[in-house]
């Protein structure tokens, strides 16, 4: 889809955001593999439903990458999911193993420097590239982390193949679809808190934020 609004003219590629093919959710950057109708989805359609739970998921997906880049090399970062998005909650979340049980209490200025890794990577325009891979690959690519291996067997179970997203060097497993670049993400982006939660009785931190999509403006008493 994205080739195709390259050959369209310059404002749909900048603006469209995921498209519809043959009647099914299709990323940008996917390969088309059979003749077929493609509609082009963006933030002012109609109906962004589907365009807006896209932008969570992607959202989740980069605040996981934000939270690996911010924390030093001592501090092992183990991902742990992003729970499905929920458009009508206004927020999007990411759950992380900081393996430090719950002692960390970050501090106001602690939490601004996610947020600053999430406006550095969308003004990088990352492309975000849906990748289909084989168990046994992903096996591998996620050895060192537990709770993504553990997650691995179900899914290849029910279709055979893992589906991956790439960005820059930072790859999860994901179903998607997800907008096709990180620069979709506007300037009104905030990680304000780190909830302290468990899960099966392993503490985590669920990061959370909100933002907007680009060129999508809201009073900035409201925001």
């Amino acid at each position: 889809p994205f080739n195709i609004c390259q050959h369209i003219g310059e404002l749909l590629t900048d603006r469209s955001a995921l498209a519809v093919v043959n009647g099914k959710l299709w990323d940008m950057h996917r390969p088309l593999e059979e003749d077929c109708t493609v509609e082009l989805l963006h933030f002012h359609s109609e109906d962004p439903f589907h365009v807006n739970r896209a932008f969570w998921r992607t959202c989740s997906f980069m605040l996981s990458s934000a939270i690996e880049q911010a924390f030093k090399d001592d501090i092992y970062v183990e991902l742990h999911s992003f729970p499905a998005p929920n458009v009508a909650s206004g927020s999007f979340v990411t759950d992380v193993d900081l393996k430090m049980k719950h002692e960390w209490s970050p501090t106001k200025q602690e939490m601004q420097v996610f947020s600053a890794i999430m406006h550095r990577m969308a003004e990088a325009d990352l492309k975000i590239e849906r990748l289909v891979v084989s168990p046994e690959l992903a096996t591998d690519i996620f050895k060192e982390n537990q709770y993504k291996s553990a997650q691995i067997p179900s899914i290849a179970s029910s279709t055979g193949k893992i589906t991956l997203y790439k960005m820059g060097d930072h790859v999860d497993i994901s179903g998607g679809p997800m907008v096709g670049s990180s620069k979709f993400l506007g300037r009104r982006c905030t990680i304000p808190v780190a909830h302290k939660i468990l899960q099966n009785s392993v503490p985590l931190y669920r990061f959370q934020g909100v933002a907007l999509p680009k060129d999508i403006y809201l009073n900035h008493v409201a925001f």
